[in-house]
């Protein structure tokens, strides 16, 4: 039976259609199971879950999207959260799957899951083409069992915008303008950072000296944002509505560095010691002991494990690893959630700079770009799932893992541990970025 399977890893491993296939069913298969059967079993569920039906897949967002596709945008400019902040694409191809009879939970799945298929084959193949089927098959992985992809899975953009912005950067790189022009501007009426595509095309078209077609390849992924814009004019006398929108979700914008200096610090002594102290003025005991200690022994554990790493046998790193497995699974979600906001954009921008080389020019710049308009977006929520449809940051950090493939493995296993702790937060409406 073990040789079967070792087997069928192996055909699946280097099978170029079965692959990307393989790993989107999979990861479905992990996000949908532990929503369905973990998170209604748990202690920490609500009594309703396990009635909740397709419903555990609408919430967050969801319910903006709901609103859109069923009354259309609402939005006065009181600085409060209003749904025009969301752009108008995935509620709107919600919409013409709801004319046809489906469910708005139905329409929306359908929409993500398929949609973040067809992202996987084109991210597959644009690889194989341009780097070899290792960097394929690590950056397919990659962008299919990071954590964030469990919003892939649920009534959500990720799926939509990642197949839309692959495409756009597939076909740039091939030289198909016409189809860089169509998916970019379907990008910019998905997602705001659609927008970071304008630029990162217009510099690569420079860089590398290509012909009058290309800038107007670029120009024209702006016609997506740009006929949201038409619409704002029209149907709020502002056509820069959907950015004055924003503000409700992001109350300033620029560089966030009192956010990000909090969520660093919460991440290392803790929530409760960062924000109310170490000491609790009635018992004088410190408030959460445990957290710094905690994060220290892994942080220094780490560094052991890899500075004597020759010395050390196999029953000690893995010991270290099943530890970090099982810390993590008891972490508290608001502490996950600060630690892939940083992990996202710290090890996704690392990754990018050290194979910035090897990738092509369109790609490194967009990544940057998208860093760029995440960074200077004025606050740190949700900063891991928005980086995430960055595809670049994926691509990159898969290329990084591809050259060191036994810690790739060891990475995908935190990867599905954290997926499947997103998946049940979600499924209990817990907030999870």
């Amino acid at each position: 039976m073990a040789k079967v399977q070792i087997l069928i890893t192996k055909f699946l491993w280097k099978n170029d259609f079965l692959f990307p296939i393989a790993m989107w069913l999979l990861s479905r298969v992990v996000i949908w199971l532990t929503m369905f059967l973990v998170a209604p079993n748990l202690p920490s569920a609500p009594e309703d879950l396990s009635s909740s039906g397709w419903g555990i897949f609408d919430a967050w967002d969801g319910f903006h999207y709901r609103a859109i596709a069923t009354t259309g945008y609402q939005f006065v400019n009181d600085g409060k959260q209003h749904n025009l902040a969301f752009f108008p694409l995935f509620p709107f191809s919600i919409r013409v799957l709801m004319n046809l009879g489906l469910s708005f939970e139905v329409a929306g799945l359908l929409i993500n899951n398929l949609a973040f298929l067809a992202s996987l084959y084109f991210l597959y193949l644009w690889l194989k083409n341009s780097y070899g089927v290792r960097v394929a098959r690590w950056g397919t992985v990659v962008l299919s069992w990071y954590p964030a992809s469990m919003f892939t899975g649920v009534v959500y953009t990720e799926g939509l915008y990642l197949f839309l912005s692959t495409a756009a950067l597939r076909a740039f790189d091939e030289k198909q303008y016409g189809w860089t022009a169509l998916w970019g501007a379907l990008a910019t009426a998905t997602r705001p950072t659609g927008m970071a595509m304008i630029p990162a095309f217009a510099i690569a078209a420079w860089q590398q000296r290509r012909s009058v077609k290309a800038y107007l390849a670029g120009l024209a992924t702006a016609t997506g944002v740009i006929l949201f814009s038409v619409y704002c004019a029209f149907r709020f006398q502002d056509p820069l509505a959907f950015i004055a929108a924003q503000r409700g979700w992001r109350p300033s914008f620029g560089f966030d560095w009192q956010g990000w200096f909090h969520m660093t610090m919460k991440i290392i002594v803790g929530s409760q010691n960062w924000q109310w102290g170490w000491v609790k003025p009635a018992s004088g005991l410190i408030n959460d002991p445990w957290h710094p200690l905690l994060f220290s022994l892994v942080v220094g554990g780490g560094y052991c494990l890899y500075h004597f790493r020759k010395h050390l046998n196999a029953k000690i790193i893995y010991g270290y690893y099943s530890s970090i497995l099982f810390i993590l699974l008891l972490a508290p979600s608001d502490f996950i959630n600060r630690l892939l906001n940083l992990f996202m954009i710290v090890a996704g921008g690392y990754s990018l700079w050290q194979c910035r080389s090897r990738l092509t020019p369109v790609t490194v710049i967009y990544g940057f770009c998208g860093i760029g308009l995440l960074l200077a977006s004025g606050g740190t929520i949700s900063l891991s799932r928005l980086a995430y449809g960055i595809v670049p940051l994926n691509i990159a950090m898969g290329m990084l893992l591809s050259r060191y493939p036994r810690q790739g493995y060891f990475v995908l296993g935190l990867f599905i541990t954290l997926l499947a702790k997103l998946a049940v937060g979600f499924a209990q409406e817990q907030w999870v970025g």
